[in-house]
């Protein structure tokens, strides 16, 4: 209910707009129990004005009933179309701010969860939780809202007829939906635990589709990834079942109060303490009554999802990010990089990483950091970028430690150009972009030519407008690599970090990526960290890491 709660605060600035969502939708239910309870009164007063029982003014309440059917349909389309305004707005907020939220507890603190769970909760579950205003919160209003008015005008009529409505309405609107939000509870949970499990695995066969074909797993991951889809199929059949018999018990609820109320009133009826287009009027409006809550059962079978999608949301947006940088700080009049006695431990209960390790880079010069994987290199280069903290000792650039810079100082002085190169599947005048969102094609045709892919850009029939594809597919390694290197000389950071630039490429690629490096790294304070051989002309000194 915490995590409700708080999905709650998050609306705080569509409140007035829910509300008015929520009150449309009163209007709707009034209207339509108004509309039937009047046609029945009107059908069974015509037919009394027929044998001469009564007179009837006939067109007041046939202009009532038009009336009444405009205003239900335009009160729906008013309603259909703030409710779920209201909806998407809120989702759109909450998208956003859980973004913000994940954005510096990464890498340090996502590293224990899969990607698939992180895209799962980023997508799969605030989408979930549509549910809690849309099918929940506002028809769960709604309902108690026309139930009151509902029973006021019964019981003015009738106070038995309202408290046979008031018994119904309570076992419709109150103790099934409970009672269906008490058996989808665990199925719900599963749900959202499950669509996390399979995104996690649809990523893993995708991905990893090459070394699963090398490996002879294909088959046995598909298969995993069909038991899991299995039981989220199960675990969805039963909510669908619960919430299905929740809304034929709830029907069943308001067939059986109107035949309460038929017994009671004909009973009066035949006392003469009650008319007979009175009673078809109260009768009707007994049956009409269960709209109040008639998408309740379904809506709270959902309840165990919307819940456990809302504490997967929460329960890592208050994670605590491994570093928290200051909002503000000034940039470094200089930047040689300097490690002083630094100790590095990943958790308090692992070995250490770096032990009092210190050196400096000088700026404008290129260190190469060489020793066996393992050896604490990468690590170096995630403290340089404020990803982790040291246990002892400080990192500085320009004479200030890492951690009284500001998230967006470092990005502006540091630029990576890894074995990894992430891209987006847009332009590659997208992709450049990312760095410089200003800069003009003069500027992007530079930075290619820069990196030594201007020509090959341009043998592309779109040029600077084509699509790299998912994760730049349709990129040669090399390629990709290169773009990487483009945008660090768009950033024009004066720290490089350089991380397996040629780790994977051909003699042909390798070559044209260190002719690129070299122009890159001129005038630059640069970390190198390798296995191979050539880049190792571009450093200056080299550290060898050991143990």
């Amino acid at each position: 209910m915490n995590d409700l709660r708080h999905l709650l605060s998050l609306a705080r600035p569509w409140r007035w707009r829910m509300a008015l969502g929520i009150g449309l939708s009163v209007v709707v239910i009034l209207s339509n129990v108004t509309l039937l309870a009047l046609s029945g009164w009107f059908i069974a007063s015509m037919a009394l004005a027929g044998v001469g029982a009564l007179t009837l003014e006939f067109f007041t309440p046939a202009a009532a009933i038009r009336g009444l059917a405009v205003l239900r349909t335009f009160a729906r389309y008013l309603e259909r179309l703030v409710t779920h305004d209201a909806t998407l707005r809120l989702l759109s907020v909450l998208r956003v701010w859980f973004y913000q939220r994940l954005e510096p507890l990464a890498p340090a603190r996502l590293q224990g969860f899969r990607d698939g769970d992180v895209l799962a909760r980023l997508r799969a579950d605030i989408d979930s939780l549509d549910n809690f205003y849309l099918r929940i919160l506002a028809p769960a209003i709604a309902g108690l809202i026309s139930s009151v008015a509902i029973l006021g005008v019964l019981f003015w009529f009738s106070p038995g007829v309202a408290v046979i409505d008031g018994v119904m309405l309570l076992l419709a609107g109150v103790i099934v939906p409970l009672a269906v939000a008490s058996r989808t509870r665990a199925s719900g949970h599963a749900v959202a635990g499950l669509r996390a499990a399979i995104q996690a695995a649809s990523t893993d066969l995708i991905r990893g589709l090459g070394e699963l074909q090398v490996a002879g797993a294909v088959a046995r991951q598909a298969g995993h990834l069909s038991l899991l889809s299995q039981k989220l199929i199960a675990a969805q059949r039963q909510q669908a079942w619960t919430g299905a018999s929740g809304s034929a018990l709830s029907a069943l609820a308001g067939q059986l109060g109107m035949f309460c109320a038929f017994i009671l009133l004909v009973g009066a009826g035949h006392a003469g303490g009650i008319a007979g287009n009175d009673i078809v009027m109260l009768l009707f409006a007994v049956l009409a009554s269960t709209e109040a809550v008639a998408a309740l059962p379904t809506a709270f079978a959902a309840l165990g999802v919307t819940r456990e999608a809302a504490r997967r949301i929460f329960s890592m947006a208050e994670l605590t990010p491994a570093v928290v940088l200051p909002t503000r700080s000034e940039m470094p009049a200089t930047f040689d990089l300097t490690f002083s006695a630094v100790t590095m431990r990943y958790a308090p209960e692992q070995p250490v990483v770096l032990d009092s390790l210190s050196f400096r880079v000088a700026q404008g010069q290129c260190l190469a950091l060489l020793g066996p994987s393992g050896a604490g290199k990468t690590t170096i280069l995630n403290l340089i970028q404020g990803f982790w903290d040291c246990e002892k000792g400080e990192v500085l650039i320009g004479g200030h430690a890492v951690k009284s810079l500001s998230d967006e100082v470092l990005r502006q002085i540091i630029s990576v150009v890894g074995q990894k190169t992430y891209l987006f599947n847009a332009s590659i005048r997208d992709n450049l972009r990312l760095v410089s969102p200003d800069a003009d094609d003069a500027a992007l045709w530079q930075a290619l030519t820069q990196a030594s892919l201007a020509e090959e850009v341009r043998a592309f029939p779109a040029g600077l407008d084509t699509l790299v594809g998912e994760l730049g597919t349709r990129l040669s390694g090399g390629q990709a690599r290169r773009i990487a290197i483009a945008r660090a000389f768009l950033s024009h950071a004066p720290v490089i970090l350089l991380d397996e630039p040629t780790e994977g490429l051909d003699a042909t690629n390798t070559d044209m990526v260190l002719n690129a490096l070299k122009e890159l790294v001129k005038g630059k304070t640069t970390l190198l960290v390798t296995h191979q051989i050539q880049p190792l002309i571009l450093a200056d000194s080299r550290l060898v890491l050991e143990s």
